[in-house]
């Protein structure tokens, strides 16, 4: 993830001009390492150690993503078409 690529995701996300850490920002931050490191097991299968990092950081979106749904339903199905994630 390039800084250009992480300041456009931060800009699109975020809530007013100094946030940088809410939740939305970090779940769509999640999901840009998440698609990089997928299409980085494609070409390398048995790259393990890698996989369990992936594993992590699919574990922490989710939380966040529990997370919001709990505190604000319509944001939740916003974050998900937005995202283009199931559910």
């Amino acid at each position: 993830m390039s800084m250009s690529n992480k300041s456009e995701i931060i800009k699109k996300f975020q809530r007013n001009e100094q946030d940088t850490g809410s939740s939305e920002v970090q779940i769509a931050l999640l999901t840009d390492r998440i698609n990089d490191l997928t299409e980085h097991f494609k070409v390398h299968v048995k790259d393990h150690h890698s996989r369990r990092g992936l594993l992590r950081l699919v574990s922490q979106r989710r939380r966040l993503l529990d997370y919001i749904k709990r505190t604000d339903i319509s944001k939740y199905t916003g974050l998900i078409k937005e995202l283009n994630l199931r559910k």
